[in-house]
Parts: structure tokens; sequence; C-alpha cells
């Protein structure tokens, strides 16, 4: 007896597989519910520890190969080719204090949307992510000068590590930031 087997394209059999994945996808990480948990990216400029939204950030890169270009500011160190797009890439950490950051194996490059495209921000390096409950949060020890004051919304303490919690969209909307040429 000969029963007739169904034949499916690959789109139907991989369509299939994902929904049966998902149907066993209880508590994946993202999923999982717990009211006043924040989520961000941990991430590096010189000694700060800083963490930005999840919705901030949109990918995390290895340093590109750069293009300069000429007659802009210092911490425009230029433009990257990604995924086929131009993308400007600043040193966050020269565009904040004046001091050039570090190029090494653990630095790494956040893209982040702005008006008209991305951008890529050079950190010295992507610590993962991380969760704060409303009790981590601390008073911002307030140092005057502090030129990551403006950008950083509210600070965390997990271990022994203060945590800034640095607005990416604040960055990209600042005067400043918006005025690469020299």
């Amino acid at each position: 007896m000969n029963e007739a087997i169904p034949l499916f394209s690959p789109f139907e059999i991989l369509a299939d597989y994902e929904r049966r994945s998902l149907a066993h996808a209880a508590g994946v990480p993202e999923q999982i519910s717990a009211p006043g948990l924040w989520r961000g990216i941990g991430f590096r400029v010189g000694l700060r520890y800083l963490v930005s939204s999840l919705g901030e950030v949109n990918e995390i890169l290895a340093y590109p190969q750069v293009a300069h270009v000429p007659g802009t500011r210092p911490w425009l160190l230029g433009v990257a080719s990604i995924r086929g797009n131009l993308v400007p890439l600043v040193d966050l950490k020269q565009f904040l204090t004046g001091e050039r950051g570090a190029l090494t194996e653990s630095s790494r490059v956040l893209s982040v949307r702005q008006a008209g495209g991305s951008v890529g921000l050079l950190v010295d390096e992507v610590v993962g992510q991380r969760n704060f409950s409303p009790d981590q949060r601390i008073e911002p020890a307030a140092q005057e000068g502090d030129p990551y004051a403006r950008f950083v919304l509210e600070d965390y303490q997990l271990g022994e590590v203060q945590w800034g919690q640095f607005s990416m969209a604040a960055l990209v909307r600042a005067a400043e930031f918006l005025q690469a040429a020299a």
C-alpha cells in the first residue's frame, strides 16, 4: 500500500519549523515580564560605565574600515560603509571629553539611528545587556563640569559599578553633535 506523502516547498518547511520553535520558546529572556525592570546595552567609555536603552542601539559592530573626511571636527573619525550605507563614525570619548579614544581589540561601534540615517559611535568596550530595577537607582554624584551629565538621565548601582543611563536620543539631537564641519 503506497500512501502519498505530501510535498512541501522549502518555504513551507521553514515556516512550519519556525511555528513549532516559537511554540516552545517559553521563558525567552526578552519576553519575561518583570515589572519595573529596565534593560539596556552596557558599554564603557574610558573609565565611565554607561548603558543605553535596547531601543536606542540598533547594532553592535567591530571597528570597520573608515575613510577620513577632510574639514571635519576631530571627533568625526570619517565614514564607513555599513551594509552598503555610508555611516559617519564618531569617537564618543573625544566628542564628550576632547580626549581621543583608544582603538583596541575590545573597541566596538554602536550603530544608532538619527535623523537622516544612522551614526556609528566608537566606544572602548561593550559589556553586554544589563538589567536594572528601581531599587538600584542612586542619586548621581554631582560633579561640576561633567561632560557626560547632560546625556545621563539616571544612575544605577550594580555591584561595585555605577552605571549612567546614557540617552542616545539626546546625543544625536545635540546642536554640536549635528555640526561636524570644522
